[in-house]
C-alpha cells in the first residue's frame, strides 16, 4: 500500500462505536422521562392542592428518579451527535459507561441516605399516616413497572445476574453427520475446557478402526494437515489439537471411503462486551425504586395490621442493602471499562492462539472496549517470516467484535512494520 493510499484509508476510517440499538434506547429513555416528569408534576401539584405533604415528598423523590434518567438520555444524545467528532480518538462509545458509572455513584448515595433514615426511624419511631403512605407507594410501584417496561422495549431484561468473562464454545453442538454403510458417523470439534480436537462417534454399528481412519483438513489457502485418530472407547479422537481458525474442509477417510465435511468458524458470544451500561444503569434506577416500593408496601401493611412499626424502617434497611449491591456491580463493571481493563480474557487467549498458530509469537496485546459491542486491539507480532500486517489482519478478520485493530510486525533482528 502506498503512503498516499494508506493516508486516504486512515482518513476514511470512522470511529463510530455505538450500540446497534443506540437511537432506539435513546427514544425509550426520553419516553420514560416524560412519564416520570408528568407523574412528578401531578404529585407535587396534587399534594399542595389537597394538603398532603407525603404526596409532595414522593413527587420530589420522583424528581431525583427523573434526574438520573435525564443523565442517561443526555449521554445517549451527546454520544450520537458527536459520534464523528475527531476530538474523540476512539469515538464516543464509552460515554454511556461514564454515565453508568455516575449513576452508580448516585445510587450508592441514595442507598446511604435510605439506610441512614431507616436506622434513625428504627431508633426513634415516628407516626405513620397509613391512609396516604400505602396508596402513594402503590402508585410509585405502578410507575416503576411502566418505566421498566418502556426501557426494556416491552420485554424483560436481566441486568442483575452474574457476569462471566468467559463464554461457552459452540463447536461441540455442531456435529456433522456422515452417512456410511450401516451407520451414521458424527464428526465434531470438542473444546469444552480442553484444547480443540476432532471427535468421531457412531450412532449405529461399532466405531471404525482407528488405525484405518484419518481426518485431513484442507484450508482456503491450500494448506493441509493430517490428524491420526486414537480410540477412546466411546469415540475416536484426534491425537493432535486443531489450530485456529476452525474454518476448513475436513476429509474423513474410513473403510475405503472418503467424506468431505465443511467447518465454518463462528464467533463466540461476548455478553459483557455487548452490554449497554447506560441503559443498564437506567433500568437499575427503576428496579431499585420498584424494589423499595415493594418493601415499603409490605412493611406498611404489616405495621398497620399487627402494629409492627419497626417493619417500615427494617424494609428500608433491606432496600438500601439491595440498592448498594446493584450499585457496586455497576461501579465494578463500568469502572473496568473506563480503566481499559481487558474485557474478555478468553477472547485474548483466542487471539493469541490464532496469531501463534503458524509459529509466530504474540509479543504484545492490548484489548479494550470502546463501546457496546465494539472492542479495540493493538497486536504486536514477532515473526521470522517476511509478512505484512495485512496478513495478520486477515487472520483476525473472523473476530467481528474487533471494530478497531492495529497490527505491528516485529521481524527477528529487524525494524517494526505497523498498520
Amino acid at each position: 500500500m502506498s503512503e498516499s493510499t494508506a493516508a486516504a484509508a486512515f482518513h476514511q476510517h470512522r470511529h463510530v462505536f455505538l450500540a446497534a440499538d443506540h437511537e432506539r434506547s435513546e427514544r425509550r429513555t426520553w419516553a420514560v422521562i416524560v412519564l416520570c416528569g408528568a407523574m412528578m408534576a401531578a404529585e407535587i401539584v396534587g399534594g399542595f392542592l389537597f394538603g398532603s405533604i407525603a404526596l409532595v415528598a414522593d413527587g420530589l423523590h420522583m424528581s431525583t428518579h427523573a434526574g438520573a434518567l435525564l443523565l442517561a438520555a443526555l449521554a445517549y444524545s451527546y454520544a450520537r451527535r458527536h459520534a464523528d467528532d475527531a476530538r474523540f480518538s476512539f469515538g464516543t462509545g464509552k460515554l454511556g459507561d461514564l454515565a453508568g458509572f455516575t449513576s452508580a455513584v448516585v445510587l450508592a448515595m441514595i442507598a446511604l441516605l435510605i439506610g441512614y433514615e431507616s436506622v434513625a426511624r428504627l431508633l426513634q419511631p415516628v407516626p405513620i399516616h397509613f391512609a396516604e403512605a400505602i396508596p402513594i407507594a402503590c402508585l410509585g410501584l405502578a410507575v416503576n413497572i411502566a418505566s421498566a417496561w418502556l426501557l426494556s422495549g416491552g420485554h424483560a431484561h436481566h441486568h442483575h445476574g452474574h457476569h462471566h468473562d468467559g463464554h461457552a464454545p459452540d463447536h461441540a453442538a455442531e456435529a456433522h453427520a456422515i452417512a456410511v454403510a450401516g451407520s451414521t458417523l458424527l464428526l465434531e470439534i470438542h473444546e469444552d475446557g480442553v484444547p480443540p480436537r476432532f471427535r468421531l462417534r457412531s450412532t449405529g454399528a461399532a466405531l471404525p478402526a482407528a488405525a484405518t481412519t484419518t481426518i485431513e483438513t484442507v484450508r482456503a489457502d491450500g494448506s493441509r494437515q493430517l490428524f491420526p485418530l486414537v480410540d477412546r472407547g466411546t469415540c475416536l479422537e484426534s491425537a493432535d489439537e486443531i489450530p485456529e481458525p476452525h474454518a476448513f474442509t475436513a476429509r474423513v477417510r474410513s473403510g475405503g471411503g472418503e467424506y468431505a465435511v465443511v467447518f465454518e468458524e463462528h464467533e463466540h458470544g461476548h455478553a459483557g462486551a455487548h452490554r449497554d451500561n447506560n441503559m443498564r444503569a437506567a433500568i437499575i434506577h427503576v428496579a431499585a425504586d420498584a424494589a423499595v416500593s415493594v418493601l415499603v408496601i409490605v412493611g406498611l401493611v404489616l405495621a398497620r395490621s399487627f402494629g409492627w412499626l419497626w417493619m417500615d424502617p427494617v424494609a428500608g434497611i433491606v432496600g438500601a442493602c439491595v440498592i448498594a449491591s446493584w450499585s457496586y456491580g455497576l461501579v465494578r463493571d463500568t469502572g473496568a471499562i473506563l480503566l481499559d481493563m481487558t474485557p474478555d480474557r478468553q477472547l485474548a487467549e483466542e487471539l493469541r492462539r490464532t496469531i501463534e498458530s503458524e509459529g509466530d509469537r504474540l509479543a504484545d496485546l492490548h484489548l479494550w472496549r470502546v463501546g457496546p459491542g465494539h472492542l479495540a486491539a493493538i497486536v504486536a507480532v514477532a515473526s521470522g517470516q517476511p509478512r505484512q500486517p495485512e496478513y495478520y489482519r486477515a487472520k483476525l478478520a473472523r473476530f467481528r467484535i474487533l471494530s478497531h485493530l492495529t497490527v505491528e510486525v516485529v521481524p527477528h533482528g529487524g525494524g517494526a512494520t505497523a498498520a
